[in-house]
Parts: structure tokens; C-alpha cells; sequence
């Protein structure tokens, strides 16, 4: 996580988005929600939404004070939430 846009790397493709640092949270931890949906046609309008979806929690509670010194707390990722002692 950075600051300023001037700490990222010019040098490497990256995805960069805005931090939310008031969050919805559930049992004091972040999470994030993935649907997948199939868009077949535009005109006339067709979606389908696939039955299962996908929550990821971060590992650890909610702190906004410890944003740069825990990152379980503020990211679900789970390739980094693994790590964690508190992953279960």
C-alpha cells in the first residue's frame, strides 16, 4: 500500500485502486464479495448469475491506525492471509 501515486513503481504493470478506510465489515473484520455473472447479449438485455459466489475475510480485526503495519487486517487476499497466524 502507498501514500502518494509518486511511491508506485512506473517500471511494472500493476492494478491500483483506491482504499476504503471507513468500511462495511462483518464480526469486525474487511471482506470483499465476488459474483460472476454471464452478459450474452446487450440488446435485448441477458444475464445469468452463477449460483455459487465467493466472500474472502481478511484474518485479522479492523484497525485503521494499523494500516501500514497490518496487512492482515486490511487486505483479503488469500495468497497474503495465509500467512497470517490468525488464518483459519
Amino acid at each position: 500500500m502507498v501514500d502518494d501515486i509518486s511511491e508506485v513503481p512506473l517500471n511494472e504493470s500493476l492494478v491500483i485502486s483506491k482504499y476504503i478506510d471507513n468500511p462495511l465489515l462483518i464480526n469486525g473484520l474487511k471482506f470483499d464479495m465476488r459474483l460472476y455473472v454471464l452478459v450474452t447479449s446487450f440488446d435485448p438485455l441477458k444475464i445469468y448469475i452463477y449460483n455459487e459466489g465467493l466472500v474472502r475475510f481478511a484474518s485479522e480485526a479492523y484497525n485503521i491506525s494499523s494500516i501500514k503495519s497490518n496487512v492482515y487486517a486490511h487486505l483479503t487476499n488469500y495468497s497474503i492471509n495465509k500467512k497470517s497466524e490468525h488464518f483459519i
